[in-house]
């Protein structure tokens, strides 16, 4: 496969998913059908299913691409230092800025109410970097995992808190919120050198 190929493909895929993120706005998901989808994609059903096998397969790479870039603003957050303290409000903003700017779409993967499972694979993915590029400074007797996990579902109810207050507050008021709350149940991370 060429480069040109690759670009036409990746093009005609966001355009896909740009169409069914248009049409979730107006409609819901069990609303919609493949000709909708490809009417405002200006594509076909034959492209539509060369890519996709239904609008739910549809949704499910557009939640992994949220997810994808969700990870990397979630590294941002500790990029480029040894340690952080829980309380630190700029290790919280950038998921906030990220759930702030892509609204429509946090707001259908928190609430899990369009695509089953959504809420545990926005969780999961938080969990994966937690577990594996983050430590806790001090010791424990809770173990690390069941620690790890405490704290991401735990988050996951303030987000879901945000999502419903209609994103009222500010990323920066609600990084400095869930700060505080982190800070009373540890002390601090290290980032894990590769």
């Amino acid at each position: 496969m060429t480069m040109s190929e690759d670009r036409r493909i990746l093009r005609t895929q966001k355009k896909l998913k740009e169409a069914l993120l248009a049409l979730l706005q107006e409609k819901a998901l069990h609303e919609l059908s493949v000709t909708q989808v490809t009417q405002r994609a200006e594509c076909n059903r034959v492209t539509f299913y060369s890519h996709f096998t239904d609008l739910n397969a549809l949704l499910s790479a557009i939640v992994a691409d949220y997810l994808q870039e969700l990870q990397a603003d979630f590294r941002k957050s500790f990029e480029n230092r040894e340690r952080f303290a829980s309380t630190d409000v700029e290790r919280h903003l950038p998921i906030f800025e990220f759930l702030y700017r892509n609204q429509f779409l946090s707001a259908l993967i928190i609430r899990g109410e369009v695509l089953l499972g959504s809420q545990n694979q926005f969780c999961e993915s938080l969990v994966e970097i937690s577990a594996n590029e983050l430590r806790l400074e001090e010791s424990s007797t809770i173990e690390i995992p069941a620690l790890n996990y405490f704290m991401v579902y735990g988050s996951l109810g303030f987000f879901i808190h945000w999502v419903k207050e209609d994103f009222r507050e500010s990323p920066r008021a609600m990084a400095e919120k869930l700060a505080e709350l982190h800070g009373r149940m540890y002390g601090g991370a290290v980032v894990i050198e590769e």
